[in-house]
């Protein structure tokens, strides 16, 4: 697929990755960029490209995920990037408030958004859709508890929805960064990656038709180490626990 004259679809564009893949996609030629965020105003800088559509969207409202898809129907590309992250672990949580939370917007959101675009795409020759997802889908780190498992649970999705859209010619991509720096990862005691370097990554994914992207040392090196010696990352990453 090519970015050039694209109509991408981002959510949580407002800050972080998602800011960083408008960008991205402006760079590389995109046509149109449907920008996303909660509180609408958090776009109003994007609007002096004429470009770009700032939207107000709440991706664990599946209301208005069925009116987004109904009226956007141009969408090739979408990349579902909003997310929520709590830091805390499974058990030393005061409830469960938050991996409600994470489970609804990471996995559900991510899940409702595919399930309302897929026949948009299917009308507009296939395209393409990227979940982000982390290397925490694969390894629990226990400062995320919760949020890792939300994580897992975008990567079974991603694999489960690429057999499914299959037989219409979608791609289908899994993005599994490392600590990235953004307001998210600040506290994380790790190296991390631009954000802009993680949206580079996957934009030559997408135009090489690669399914599964690693764009950042860490998570280059913690997949090599799970392809290895699962059980070793797991005790490794298990050292961080929440305060």
């Amino acid at each position: 697929m090519n970015i050039k004259h694209a109509t991408a679809f981002v959510t949580g564009a407002n800050r972080g990755i998602g800011r960083a893949f408008v960008d991205g996609l402006l760079r590389a030629g995109a046509a149109k960029v449907y920008a996303t965020a909660r509180d609408i105003s958090k776009l109003a800088d994007l609007s002096d490209d004429p470009r770009v559509v700032p939207v107000n969207l709440d991706i664990s409202k599946p209301e208005q995920i069925a009116v987004m898809a109904a009226k956007y129907d141009d969408v090739t590309l979408l990349i579902n990037n909003a997310g929520t992250a709590a830091f805390s672990g499974l058990i030393a949580a005061n409830d469960i408030a938050d991996a409600r939370d994470e489970m609804e917007t990471n996995y559900f959101g991510t899940l409702n958004m595919i399930r309302a675009f897929a026949p948009v795409l299917a009308e507009n020759a296939g395209g393409a859709i990227v979940n982000l997802a982390s290397i925490a889908s694969y390894v629990n780190f226990p400062v995320l508890g919760s949020y890792s498992a939300s994580k897992a649970a975008v990567h079974s999705l991603t694999q489960g929805v690429r057999a499914e859209l299959n037989a219409q010619g979608t791609l289908v991509i899994g993005v599994y960064p490392g600590p990235v720096d953004t307001d998210m990862a600040a506290t994380f005691p790790m190296d991390k990656t631009p954000p802009s370097d993680v949206v580079q990554s996957v934009l030559n994914a997408v135009e090489a038709g690669l399914e599964d992207v690693y764009p950042d040392p860490v998570s280059v090196e913690l997949h090599a180490g799970i392809l290895g010696n699962s059980k070793a990352v797991e005790r490794e990453v298990g050292t961080m626990l929440p305060e």
